[in-house]
């Protein structure tokens, strides 16, 4: 797919396809289009050139129902994107209750199940001001999972939280990818990378420059520009081992 901004190209041609259950990291250098990538794999901003298909439905032809398909594209944003009214079981029922039109007492079950997958059932009576960011980030992913969407959006959904909460989402995004979850990611965090990911897509200014699996780019990545960007993530983030060992400490 193709998406411009007036003079600026943002997306050149990037494809790749996804069965179901496969988790797709998505990584590269600020600026390279990854964001833009999701916002066009879900509509928010439709690409200018090219087609996205959904089980066989070409969700960018004229007519298609968008409200519909959006329902079916969960979205789990970097700033959490909560409601600050509304406590943490209301979060995520709203969607529930408006989109897919479930009674009040059907949305709140769906949404203490969902809230539970993430561990923030305990706290579905607090407001987001009284959550940590990490908590916060988890409500976020249950108000996605409510929805029972075919494939789940994260955008770089670590990277407003504060080192040691990152540990506790990355432990739930690990858990529902492993329960089956569909999933296209756009992260730096290589251990996550490393335990769940089926294919990882290297971006850089709008073009896929590597693909491959985890091993492939941990062991012998192809490009030297890969190979310096893994490098720059090794000073900034540890080595995927070490965010490996957070998980399991996590998991403890």
């Amino acid at each position: 797919m193709w998406k411009s901004y007036e003079d600026l190209q943002v997306l050149k041609g990037v494809s790749f396809e996804l069965a179901e259950k496969e988790v797709k990291v998505i990584f590269g250098p600020s600026g390279s289009g990854k964001s833009t990538l999701l916002r066009c794999i879900n509509m928010l901003n439709p690409p200018d050139k090219g087609e996205i298909f959904l089980h066989g439905k070409n969700i960018t032809a004229s007519g298609v129902n968008l409200n519909e398909i959006r329902t079916r594209i969960g979205m789990v944003f970097q700033h959490f994107n909560l409601f600050a009214h509304l406590k943490a079981i209301d979060n995520v029922s709203i969607g529930l209750r408006r989109v897919k039109g479930f009674s009040k007492e059907e949305a709140r079950e769906k949404a203490l199940e969902a809230l539970e997958r993430v561990k923030m059932a305990e706290w579905a009576d607090h407001y987001p001001a009284q959550l940590s960011g990490g908590q916060q980030q988890r409500v976020g992913i249950a108000r996605a999972l409510s929805m029972e969407p075919d494939i789940i959006l994260f955008d770089e959904p670590t990277s407003a939280l504060d080192p040691e909460l990152i540990g506790e989402v990355l432990q739930v995004m690990l858990d529902i990818a492993k329960a089956g979850t569909t999933m296209v990611v756009v992260t730096h965090e290589m251990g996550f990378a490393k335990a769940v990911a089926t294919e990882m897509i290297f971006l850089s200014e709008g073009a896929v420059i590597e693909r491959g699996t985890p091993k492939h780019f941990f062991m012998k990545p192809e490009s030297e520009r890969v190979r310096k960007f893994l490098k720059q993530l090794e000073v900034l983030y540890g080595t995927h081992e070490q965010m490996i060992d957070l998980l399991e400490e996590e998991e403890k």
